[in-house]
C-alpha cells in the first residue's frame, strides 16, 4: 500500500495535510492492510498512508490521535428506510444521516418504498438533493415496478441515469415471475443488481412472527421459513437463467443461506445479505410482547441464528445490512398483532458485530469489516469501502475495548424502535469522517 519513493516526495515538500490521523491499527480489507500507521488527508482524499515515524515532518491542521483505536473504510449500509418523502414524521433523510454517522456509516442506501415510491427519475432527483444536506453520502435504490405493485417495470434506463445503484420493491416481494425475469434480463444491460424482498405472500399471510413452537405457545399467527426460502430458490432459477445479477436481502433462515451457498457454487450471479438482528436475537423474543421486535423477515430460531453465523463465516453471506425501519412511538405501542414490522438500526449495528461476532470469534475484525465496508461496494459498484491512496476520506475510528448501554432515548434517528434497549455492548465508534471532514462527534 505504501510507495516509498512517494513517501519521499511528499517529505520534501512543505505540504500541510488537513487531518493527520495518527497510530491507529489501520484495517483494509481489499488490500488486506492490517498494521499500525498513519492517515493523511488533504482536499477530501487519502493522500498518505505511513506505517513509518513521518510524523514530526508532516503538518496537519487536525490531528486525531488513533493509538489503541482501529481505522477501517467508512461503513457502508447497503439497505436502510429513511422514509422521505411521505414519512417525515417517522425519519427524514436528513435524520437518518445523523443516525448513521453516530453508527460509523459514511454511506447509506436507501431503500424505494416511500411514499409515493421512488419510481421514476423525479423522485431519485429530489432525493439527491435532500441528501445534499445529509451528514453522510446518501445512495438510492429505485423500484423495480411502478408503484411497487408488482405489475409494470419501472423505466429503469431513467432511473439508471438519476442515479440509482440498485433496484427494489423492498417491502414487497415482486410476486410474478414474469415480472422478476423481464427485470432481470432488463437490468444485465447496465451491471444493476436487483435487490430482492424474498416472500411468498399466500404462505406469510396473516403472518406476525415466526411460525414454530413459540408462535404455537403463544397463540400467534406464523410465518414459515418457506415463505423466504421458496422466492429464494425461485430468484435463484431466474438468475441463473438469464444471467442477471440478484442480491437477496435480509436472509434469515438455514434453508435460504444453504440454497445460496450452492448457488453460489454453481456460479450463479448471486449476492446476499444479512441483519444484526437476524444473527443475534431469537423468536423467544417477542414472548414479552415486545412489539420492537417485530420484524420482517422474523425473527427466526436458535437454528436459523446459528446457521446465519455460518454463512457469514464461510463466506455464503456477503454483507451485513441494518435494514434500519424506524416507526413512531404510537405506531408501535398497539397489540402486537397490529403494530408495523421494523426496527432501527444504524446506531446499534457495529456494536451487535463486535459483541455477537468479533468478540466470539465467528468472523476477524478483516472479515466483519469487509461485510461493512467493500463488501457492499462491490455490490452497489460504489467507490467507497476502500482506504487507498487518492480515494475519499471516507473513515471510522472504532474503540474495539469501549463497551457501552444501547439507550434508544439518545438515539439520533428520529424514531426509538429498537428491542436492544438495555444491552450492553462492546465496540463504539469514536469518529465518523466523510471526505475528510468529521462529521461525528
Amino acid at each position: 500500500m505504501s510507495n516509498p519513493k512517494k513517501k519521499k516526495e511528499i517529505l520534501n515538500q512543505p505540504l500541510e495535510f488537513e487531518l493527520a490521523i495518527l497510530g491507529g491499527r489501520v484495517i483494509d480489507p481489499e488490500s488486506r492492510f492490517d498494521r499500525i500507521a498513519d492517515i493523511f488527508v488533504h482536499d477530501g482524499l487519502i493522500k498518505e498512508i505511513s506505517s513509518r515515524k513521518t510524523t514530526t515532518r508532516i503538518g496537519a491542521k487536525e490531528v486525531i490521535d488513533a493509538k489503541g483505536k482501529i481505522v477501517v473504510p467508512g461503513l457502508i449500509d447497503m439497505h436502510a428506510h429513511l422514509r422521505e418523502p411521505g414519512r417525515e414524521d417517522e425519519e427524514t433523510i436528513y435524520t437518518g444521516s445523523c443516525s448513521a454517522v453516530a453508527g460509523g456509516f459514511t454511506s447509506v442506501c436507501c431503500m424505494p418504498n416511500t411514499e409515493p415510491p421512488i419510481d421514476n427519475q423525479e423522485a431519485v432527483k429530489f432525493v439527491y438533493v435532500k441528501a445534499k444536506e445529509a451528514k453522510c453520502k446518501i445512495v438510492c435504490v429505485g423500484a423495480v415496478t411502478k408503484g411497487e405493485k408488482g405489475e409494470e417495470l419501472t423505466e429503469i434506463l431513467d432511473l439508471v441515469q438519476a442515479g440509482v445503484v440498485a433496484i427494489s420493491d423492498d417491502g414487497k416481494p415482486v410476486s410474478s415471475s414474469q415480472v422478476m425475469r423481464n427485470a432481470l434480463e432488463y437490468c444485465k444491460m447496465f451491471n444493476l443488481p436487483i435487490i430482492s424482498h424474498c416472500e411468498d405472500l399466500n404462505l406469510s399471510s396473516g403472518g406476525v412472527m415466526h411460525e414454530g413452537f413459540v408462535s404455537t405457545s403463544l397463540g400467534m399467527n406464523g410465518i414459515p421459513s418457506i415463505a423466504e426460502e421458496v422466492m429464494v430458490a425461485r430468484d435463484l432459477k431466474l438468475a441463473e437463467f438469464t444471467g442477471g445479477r440478484v442480491h437477496i436481502a435480509h436472509v434469515s433462515t438455514q434453508g435460504s443461506v444453504d440454497l445460496i451457498r450452492e448457488a453460489k457454487k454453481r456460479g450463479i450471479k448471486v449476492t446476499c445479505e444479512t441483519t444484526p438482528h437476524h444473527f443475534t436475537l431469537t423468536d423467544e423474543s417477542v414472548k414479552t410482547f415486545d412489539t420492537n421486535a417485530k420484524v420482517n423477515p422474523p425473527l427466526r430460531t436458535r437454528k436459523d441464528v446459528e446457521a446465519i453465523k455460518k454463512g457469514l463465516k464461510d463466506g455464503t453471506i456477503d454483507s451485513i445490512a441494518t435494514d434500519h425501519a424506524p416507526h413512531s412511538v404510537e405506531e408501535k405501542e398497539v397489540e402486537f398483532d397490529f403494530a408495523p414490522f421494523g426496527m432501527v438500526g444504524l446506531e446499534t449495528a457495529f456494536g451487535l458485530v463486535v459483541t455477537e461476532l468479533v468478540n466470539k470469534k465467528i468472523l476477524t475484525w478483516p472479515q466483519a469489516i469487509a461485510k461493512l465496508t467493500i463488501n457492499p461496494s462491490r455490490i452497489l459498484n460504489l467507490k467507497g469501502g476502500r482506504i487507498k491512496r487518492d480515494f475519499p476520506a471516507d473513515l471510522t475510528i472504532i474503540d474495539p475495548k469501549a463497551s457501552w448501554i444501547v439507550n434508544p432515548s439518545q438515539f439520533k434517528s428520529k424514531s426509538k424502535n429498537s428491542p436492544f434497549g438495555g444491552k450492553k455492548l462492546r465496540g463504539r465508534v469514536c469518529y465518523t469522517i466523510v471526505d475528510g471532514k468529521i462529521v461525528f462527534p
